[in-house]
């Protein structure tokens, strides 16, 4: 007689309950082939490409400083999604998928397939980072693109369209915005540190380590850690419940740019796991990063001995 509880996985299933077809037959990653050395310098100039084109039908609907003319509504939970992020994400996941077919995907605006967790490459895609800053007006919205190898980035980009600004970065290749090379804040301390995030971490870190030069808030999240890499920004702060379309690019351009994004225990992102969000984070130079952490982590009462 067949197990009653065998029997109930094969039905869950069946039906589609995410990840049950991993519980039952894990894969086996040893026996994949290993990507070619150059994989991802070879294809960052397909994804440059892919993020301008995608920009650009994002930029017919964007209005500056005034309300998208691209059609809105609500996804389930309540956060908001425009014709245009769906127009991009279809963009992309045909453009890249054409390019290296034996990736699987993850993006924001499709449905998850768990199969991805069977594949050592993944593209990681969010069409539109900052969707509320998109839809009203504001500048600060990204198109991000992840090339992800057993679980951490090889290649990324981040392209703000209203500021033709794109941000690249390949695994040992350096970072670079627009061509020029970056390498992170020069400040020597987190004395008046341009410091962007969410007010409850900022709040936090400014009564363990002294006074900060708060910035305004940048909406998406991607732009907010390239501008960390690019050096305008001293210390980017995340919230928890950030997903891996939101960092897995920028996180790459840090590292390259000689900065760092960890957990405030200071381990590094793992990205295409099973649940594709993340906890507290801090990315900062390799000066500033294990200053930022030691103050995170730091008792309140501790906060003299860190300024």
């Amino acid at each position: 007689m067949p197990n009653k509880s065998l029997l109930s996985l094969l039905r869950a299933f069946r039906s589609g309950t995410p990840h049950i077809a991993l519980w039952l037959f894990p894969p086996n990653r040893d026996r994949m082939p290993d990507p070619s050395p150059d994989t991802a310098a070879r294809l960052l100039p397909v994804m440059r490409e892919a993020a301008r084109a995608a920009g650009a039908l994002a930029f017919d609907r964007f209005r500056h400083g005034g309300k998208t003319s691209a059609r809105i509504w609500s996804k389930h939970g309540g956060s908001p999604v425009t014709e245009a992020d769906m127009l991009v994400d279809r963009f992309l996941k045909e453009r890249l998928e054409a390019a290296l077919p034996e990736a699987a995907w993850l993006s924001e605006e499709t449905i998850d397939d768990p199969v991805r967790l069977e594949r050592r490459l993944v593209w990681i895609v969010d069409p539109i980072d900052g969707t509320r800053a998109f839809l009203g007006g504001h500048p600060d919205w990204s198109v991000v693109i992840a090339l992800v190898l057993d679980g951490r980035p090889i290649a990324g980009i981040v392209y703000a369209p209203a500021h033709e600004a794109l941000y690249e970065a390949a695994r040992g290749q350096g970072a670079t915005c627009n061509g020029a090379a970056l390498s992170g804040s020069k400040a020597p301390s987190l004395r008046d540190a341009r410091t962007a995030g969410p007010k409850p971490l900022v709040d936090t870190l400014e009564s363990r380590a002294g006074r900060l030069h708060r910035l305004e808030k940048i909406p998406s999240l991607a732009l907010r850690l390239a501008r960390v890499a690019e050096g305008v920004v001293d210390v980017g702060l995340v919230s928890s419940n950030s997903h891996d379309w939101d960092l897995a690019a920028s996180d790459l351009i840090l590292q390259e740019a000689g900065a760092r994004l960890s957990d405030l225990d200071g381990n590094e992102p793992v990205y295409n796991r099973p649940e594709p969000f993340h906890g507290e984070l801090a990315a900062a130079s390799g000066r500033l990063h294990p200053r930022v952490i030691e103050a995170m982590r730091a008792p309140a009462r501790a906060a003299v001995s860190l300024r």
